[in-house]
């Protein structure tokens, strides 16, 4: 170990920087959230450092660097471009037995900046020594995405009520079980999602019972995003993480349901036009189950689960139930798919709104209002319209839509195996039925399709037939 974490208390401590330029800066920038008091020597100051100083109790010094600077602080820094003061201030600093830090020369540095993950009170720091901070500063942002910032409040809401859990538990392996268990449930679950009212009053109610394990489980809404497992969100991915349970259907992709917990159960609840392999009441059914057992349920679908996803029913049954649950939104079909088409939802030039359509209503029919669809500068996407794709497109001609109105298939949309098929209101049933694209697919009518030869950037493109 070349260096020995260490986290100073900085707060209204004297602290010598010698330098006032862009280093020194930045450095002051840390110091300052750290609460230190720095006294800043150099020729010229920039501005900025200034009014930092300024508003956090510090001082500049303008004038030459002396050693007697140094008694008193508690660190010190040398952030100048001259290197035989650098050294000056690292042999004074040294013989007066005060840590010193000289930017980009690990071997004058009794001490290193880490790169820092700051989710005060929890902070993480990353070092690499000196050897490599590029390296450190790729880890940090690593890290910075699978730490939620709520970890922050979390982190404060124990520390105001530590004193009554230790008032609670006699021993330290009870106050261990206690704290795993609040810091994996519903408590933490309630901090991120904003509520930490709701949290610190079920917080003070598991310890006034002495248990914090014994509780009804959580539902999380998920959406998976179109495919794309890089298009999953942070929160979407730290809770298929920490599931017990994992209930997916048709939508989600092989790669995406890779991301959830090794060990998690994983129940496919997946629907095919005239094939269901669990009805929706049995769905909801097994999401009440689950989770009146404690456990944390996810219920991963593709796309976004309130745009065509049945979430809205889902979660219906949720309350009525009694059963705690969030919801994390996913990038729905038509936003992804569409752009990775190449095909800009909406332009200035050629579109100004948008409307997202469901294909097949509930009933089986394609009742829809053409009327309202056939408005001018309008891009419509069908979701699951590919099995009434001809009278989709014979409704809209039928209703006032011209023909020659571009319109295109997107299928498997951001996966490896992306088609795309472009053609008319005229000509794409013919297109599709030469083609057979397969499911899931999005149809795309409006004049923005014009641009997806210009704009096409990812997977495979069918060319349109002649008319």
């Amino acid at each position: 170990m070349d260096y020995l974490p260490l986290f100073f208390d900085l707060k209204q401590r004297p602290v010598l920087m010698v330098g006032g330029g862009d280093i020194a800066l930045r450095k002051a920038r840390l110091l300052t959230r750290a609460g230190a008091h720095i006294t800043v020597v150099a020729h010229a100051v920039l501005p900025e450092l200034q009014q930092m100083l300024d508003m956090h109790h510090g001082q500049v010094l303008i004038g030459e660097y002396h050693p007697e600077l140094i008694d008193g602080k508690v660190l010190v820094l040398a952030a100048t471009d001259d290197d035989g003061l650098n050294e000056r201030v690292h042999y004074d600093a040294v013989a007066c037995n005060v840590p010193v830090n000289v930017v980009d020369n690990p071997k004058l540095c009794t001490f290193v900046f880490p790169a820092i993950v700051d989710r005060s009170p929890i902070v993480i720091g990353i070092s690499s020594g000196g050897q490599s901070p590029v390296l450190a500063r790729l880890l940090r942002a690593k890290l910075e995405t699978w730490i939620p910032t709520g970890y922050s409040r979390l982190g404060q809401l124990v520390g105001r009520l530590r004193d009554k859990v230790k008032a609670r538990f006699d021993t330290v392996n009870e106050r261990r079980v206690f704290w795993e268990s609040v810091l994996q449930g519903q408590v933490a679950e309630r901090v991120f999602a904003g509520q930490e009212a709701e949290a610190e009053a079920l917080l003070e109610e598991q310890i006034k019972i002495g248990n914090a394990s014994h509780q009804v489980g959580e539902v999380y809404l998920v959406g998976a995003g179109p495919g794309d497992p890089e298009l999953l969100t942070f929160k979407a991915l730290r809770l298929m993480q920490q599931a017990d349970v994992v209930l997916y259907d048709r939508l989600v992709s092989p790669d995406v349901l890779d991301l959830c917990r090794r060990d998690a159960d994983l129940i496919f609840v997946g629907k095919q036009r005239d094939n269901h392999a669990v009805p929706q009441e049995g769905i909801n059914q097994l999401l009440i189950d689950h989770a009146l057992m404690g456990k944390r349920v996810v219920r991963l679908k593709g796309g976004d689960p309130f745009i065509f996803g049945r979430g809205g029913e889902e979660l219906a049954e949720l309350k009525k139930a009694g059963i705690p649950f969030q919801v994390v939104p996913g990038i729905t079909a038509a936003s992804a798919c569409s752009s990775y088409a190449g095909i800009p939802l909406t332009h200035r030039d050629y579109a100004q709104s948008v409307k997202f359509v469901t294909g097949q209503l509930k009933n089986r029919t394609t009742e829809l209002n053409y009327a309202e669809l056939i408005q001018p500068n309008q891009t419509i996407v069908f979701y699951m319209g590919l099995h009434t794709l001809d009278l989709l497109c014979a409704g809209l001609v039928a209703h006032g839509k011209p023909a020659d109105t571009p319109a295109a298939i997107v299928s498997r949309g951001t996966s490896r195996d992306q088609q795309v098929l472009v053609g008319t209101l005229a000509t794409l049933a013919q297109q599709q039925a030469e083609a057979q694209l397969p499911a899931p697919a999005l149809v795309i009518v409006g004049e923005v399709v014009e641009l997806q030869s210009q704009l096409s950037w990812f997977g495979e493109e069918r060319s349109p037939v002649s008319t």
